[in-house]
């Protein structure tokens, strides 16, 4: 067991509820669990026990008596919260957009680009988790890239509705199967959504690559669980469909499959892995490879992502207080 003070907001949500999980398993013990007044005073599971949900206030998160605060709130609560907790101590890990894309905060998938947690060290102890299929598409671009060099990428993302949290969640499971249909339910800047915006933005920055051309369309399906993407990727440089796959099979938390398997949301529900099938030629591009991934939005794509950069900048601090 570890002494590390944990402070789960969120707890009572989709994702809050997986990270609690997730924790247990993973040995904590020193875990407190927010949320919102609404919720304050339940209580929720924490491996074979459970815990007392308290609000969460700028005063509680800024007591200085927690080491490490995952946030799995909206932007304006973390933009409300984050700042109290960060002052106080502790080492923070925002699920939101709020720090995303605003210059000096990593956004970090730690098989991609790990080491940028070491920048939050040095300034505020801030990290931004990015977005439900950013973490997956950038998981299967880098080793292609450091394959043959990303050119442009095209990508579409069929995305379950456990990414619009627990309340759709409920109603997808009220509903009548014929009632279901693609939905496209972003706010919209001119003819992009603001979530197709942000999946190119995270991704240029998360790979390093400001210029890299990115185009998404990015629709919500009948799923409970599990994003799904369609990707095309156009290399500087020529790269065989069995060359592409043994980068994949080399990279950390990507599980290639091989055909009759291939990546679905049922599959991929529940794992740790991206789920990557369906790798051959795009015969529409001169250096062109098309692939298929899904991953479970709510582990991977959120919780599990989030405790394994907040497992580096513990290891990190450590090193940094012994030396």
């Amino acid at each position: 067991m570890t002494a590390t003070r944990i402070g789960v907001i969120g707890a009572t949500g989709a994702v809050g509820t997986i990270t609690l999980g997730l924790l247990a398993e993973r040995g904590y013990d020193h875990v407190r669990a927010f949320a919102s007044a609404r919720s304050a005073g339940g209580r929720v599971r924490f491996g074979d026990t459970e815990l007392l949900v308290e609000e969460a206030t700028p005063e509680a998160l800024g007591a200085g008596d927690l080491d490490l605060c995952l946030f799995s709130v909206g932007t304006s609560a973390s933009r409300a919260l984050v700042p109290h907790a960060a002052a106080a101590g502790a080492l923070c890990v925002d699920k939101s957009s709020a720090y995303r894309l605003v210059d000096g905060y990593p956004l970090v998938v730690p098989e991609v680009n790990g080491g940028r947690v070491h920048d939050a060290l040095d300034r505020d102890r801030i990290v931004a988790n990015p977005n439900c299929c950013t973490i997956p598409l950038t998981c299967v671009l880098k080793p292609l890239h450091e394959a043959a060099g990303l050119a442009r990428v095209h990508v579409a993302t069929y995305q379950s509705v456990s990414g619009a949290g627990a309340q759709r969640m409920e109603q997808l499971r009220g509903e009548e199967a014929a009632e279901h249909d693609l939905v496209m339910d972003w706010s919209w800047q001119g003819d992009e959504s603001d979530e197709e915006a942000k999946l190119r933005a995270e991704t240029r920055k998360i790979l390093e690559q400001p210029e890299l051309p990115i185009s998404a369309t990015c629709v919500r399906v009948p799923v409970m669980v599990g994003h799904s993407e369609a990707v095309w990727v156009e290399l500087e440089e020529d790269l065989s469909a069995d060359s592409a796959v043994e980068a994949l099979r080399e990279a950390p938390g990507v599980r290639v499959l091989e055909l009759p398997s291939f990546p679905t949301p049922a599959a991929a529900a529940g794992t740790d892995d991206v789920l990557v099938g369906r790798v051959r030629k795009d015969t529409a591009s001169e250096h062109g490879i098309a692939l298929y991934l899904s991953c479970d939005n709510l582990r991977k794509g959120a919780a599990l992502n989030a405790i394994q950069i907040a497992e580096l900048m513990l290891a990190g601090a450590a090193e940094r207080a012994a030396a």
